[in-house]
């Protein structure tokens, strides 16, 4: 997530699939309900969660690219010096994004990191006109403002700006739209990037057992384990969307990641206790009222198209 991706390319599908949205809907909800996973490593520093993240999710990663026979794919890419230099670019930005994500969870940001990932899809409109010379619509716009008013709100209520939600929606954005100009498959891609950072990986992790300071392999089962998951819970929902996108429209993908920051959102109030002020309900309203006007005409086009 990021644990939530954008959507992928456009020409992916021409229709939604029943499985399409299985998968989709069984990713986001896996997504969703992450931050209880990641609470329970709250007490581990989040350098080391990463790394985790990363050494145990090669192999996952390895074996499902082995088993749809694109193993030569990430050969070609682990020779091609572009291919490196823009997988260590996208490596380095979900690597930050990863770090940001646990530690909102283990610092009671959780809110913090709803908040980003209902921006997300407004920034990645911003980013498609400054870099891409896209053209926005009047809805597009008002919707982005709004969301603008939101984040200054935050801002005057802390008095600073909100770093956290930020930080998720930048470094996602820029992974996204770099993601989208990696030519090779998402699982490839994935693959990649975790192979890319398994080295740095595998020294920390190293270093920490060198000096007695890490947290896996030092006596306490609950660590190791929740350790060992985090390949689980960090490649299968991003491989089981990456089968779910290809069979769904970008209209319909747009409207269904609303599901993931939606209940990372009621689990921060509801199951973790963090305070929402009034402020924050303003806000909130304000990005869920831009997210309403984003998502119109999404709709829109999707009814028509089944009609």
């Amino acid at each position: 997530m990021s644990e939530t991706p954008a959507p992928l390319r456009a020409g992916a599908t021409t229709g939604d699939s029943l499985s399409g949205f299985l998968y989709a809907l069984t990713a986001y909800l896996l997504w969703g309900f992450l931050p209880l996973y990641m609470k329970a490593l709250a007490h581990i520093p989040p350098v080391e969660v990463i790394a985790h993240r990363v050494l145990w999710s090669v192999p996952i990663a390895v074996a499902v690219i082995a088993w749809m026979g694109r193993t030569d794919d990430l050969k070609a890419a682990l020779r091609s010096l572009r291919m490196l230099g823009m997988g260590a670019m996208t490596a380095a930005l979900i690597s930050v994004n990863w770090g940001i994500y646990v530690w909102a969870i283990g610092s009671g940001h959780a809110l913090d990191a709803a908040l980003g990932y209902y921006i997300n899809p407004l920034f990645s409109i911003f980013l498609g006109a400054v870099l891409l010379g896209e053209r926005m619509g009047r809805t597009q716009m008002v919707a982005i403002a709004l969301a603008v008013v939101a984040v200054g709100i935050l801002t005057w209520e802390a008095g600073r700006l909100p770093v956290v939600a930020l930080g998720l929606t930048v470094t996602w954005g820029f992974y996204a739209y770099l993601k989208r100009r990696l030519p090779i498959g998402p699982n490839q891609g994935f693959t990649l990037e975790v192979v890319i950072l398994l080295l740095p990986a595998l020294a920390y992790i190293g270093w920490l057992l060198a000096n007695g300071t890490g947290h896996f392999l030092e006596g306490v089962a609950w660590d190791n384990a929740l350790l060992l998951g985090c390949g689980i819970v960090t490649a299968v929902p991003l491989m089981i969307y990456a089968n779910g996108a290809k069979r769904l429209t970008l209209s319909t993908i747009a409207i269904m990641q609303y599901i993931a920051p939606t209940l990372i959102f009621l689990t921060a109030v509801f199951v973790f206790g963090e305070p929402f002020s009034a402020v924050k309900l303003l806000a909130f309203s304000l990005i869920w009222a831009a997210l309403v006007i984003y998502s119109a005409p999404l709709l829109a086009q999707r009814f028509n198209r089944a009609g």
